[in-house]
């Protein structure tokens, strides 16, 4: 890894370079960001209506304080790439057992939900009292370490300067507290794309999973298969929703 540099905030608006740095790694965490906005969506829609707001703050303010810590933490984290041990002829390291960690959550939370939307009564109930906001911000929580893991890593192989790093986490973190709630409302309504997020989710959870025994898949391929799905399923939200229209006679 490249040794740090130190810039001060002035120049890192000022130095055309660091801008373009700065809004590259901004919307690659955006981009990064949008799987963990969908996963507080899910979990957040079983909150009453007066707790949501809260709970996507709580979350998404969560995830910038785990970002930060862990890029203020470098030397940590850079040592979670050292081997730890070695089993089948492969080496882990605790990023590893971290990743494959989150992505079995991932796997069996997401499989869960898709049960439950599927077998579970048409009907949705939502949990109130602080017992259940508690446990959905802790299960926020979890998924904001493997979410970070990735995103700092991403920061940190795009950017040698800590203060853009930072300023670029912050900047995509104000974005995405923005569009959040709307993100979630949009996808809680409408459930064939409740069903595609939480999809979106459990191949996350495979890949996370398969990244952390070594297997690693592109995620350009994954990115691209989602964006196709979501496409697809745009069209037909639009064909159903017009079909539903009543048919307007033409004149002779």
């Amino acid at each position: 890894m490249k040794p740090l540099e130190y810039v001060t905030m002035i120049e890192i608006f000022t130095n055309p370079e660091n801008l373009v740095a700065l809004g590259a790694l901004a919307g690659l965490e955006i981009i990064l960001g949008i799987d963990n906005v969908v996963f507080i969506a899910i979990l957040v829609a079983k909150l009453p209506e007066h707790q949501q707001k809260m709970a996507y703050r709580t979350g998404l303010f969560g995830a910038l304080i785990t970002r930060v810590l862990l890029l203020l933490a470098l030397s940590w984290l850079m040592g979670l790439t050292k081997p730890l041990f070695s089993l089948f002829g492969h080496e882990f390291t605790g990023r590893n057992l971290i990743l494959f960690a989150g992505g079995l959550f991932l796997i069996g939370k997401s499989a869960h939900e898709i049960y439950d939307k599927v077998e579970a009564d048409a009907k949705e109930t939502t949990a109130s009292g602080t017992g259940q906001f508690v446990s959905i911000i802790i299960q926020v929580m979890i998924m904001d370490i493997i979410f970070s893991l990735d995103s700092v890593i991403t920061a940190i192989g795009m950017v040698d300067d800590i203060k853009i790093m930072i300023t670029a986490i912050i900047l995509a973190m104000i974005v995405m507290l923005i569009f959040a709630q709307s993100i979630g409302d949009f996808v809680n309504r409408h459930p064939s794309m409740k069903i595609l997020a939480l999809a979106f989710l459990l191949l996350i959870g495979v890949l996370l999973t398969a990244e952390g025994v070594g297997q690693h898949i592109a995620k350009g391929y994954i990115y691209f298969a989602m964006g196709f799905a979501l496409l697809v399923e745009l069209v037909n939200m639009r064909f159903r929703k017009n079909r539903g229209k009543p048919s307007i006679p033409l004149n002779n």
